[in-house]
């Protein structure tokens, strides 16, 4: 596929602060959101710096977008990302309804530097009395009484 000149602007970006990440203290990834050829929003990993295991770039990217533009819903905007996002980005990605994911290295690149992901969809595929973790369903009745209210409720936000 051939790429635009914009395209290549937009993922030069966030190479960018993927490398210039790595002197700051953080992971070796970036990510910006565009939206009407504008760079809207960036967003590096600060895992290690904000001691918050969620804190990828992409994830970041997506908060900060969302911010800008005051809304949870991103469509009409695409994500250049350096590396193919893991399973929670790529999950971030489909809640905030982006239109086009755009990435540079591979999720094989990724686990060359010790970023594996596999085992994550491994264990998505497995039955829940199957995974490494232990899920145990409590409670289920009384939790259902907050769908049961979000049911009824007429004048709900859908996302």
């Amino acid at each position: 596929m051939l790429m635009s000149a914009k395209h290549e602007d937009y993922m030069n970006e966030a190479v960018r602060l993927s490398i210039e990440n790595i002197d700051k203290g953080g992971g070796p990834f970036g990510a910006v959101i565009v939206k009407d050829g504008k760079i809207i929003a960036t967003g590096v990993n600060s895992v290690t710096t904000n001691h918050d295991p969620t804190a990828h770039a992409e994830i970041n990217a997506i908060r900060n977008a969302t911010m800008v533009l005051n809304t949870f819903d991103l469509s009409g905007c695409d994500i250049y990302t350096s590396c193919e996002p893991c399973p929670m980005c790529l999950g971030a990605i489909y809640w905030s309804h982006l239109d086009h994911v755009y990435y540079a290295n591979t999720k094989d690149d990724a686990k060359q530097i010790d970023f594996d992901d596999a085992f994550i969809y491994d264990e998505i595929l497995r039955p829940m009395d199957k995974r490494h973790k232990p899920f145990i369903q409590i409670m289920r009745n009384e939790a259902l009484a907050a769908f049961e209210k979000w049911q009824k409720k007429e004048d709900k936000l859908p996302y």
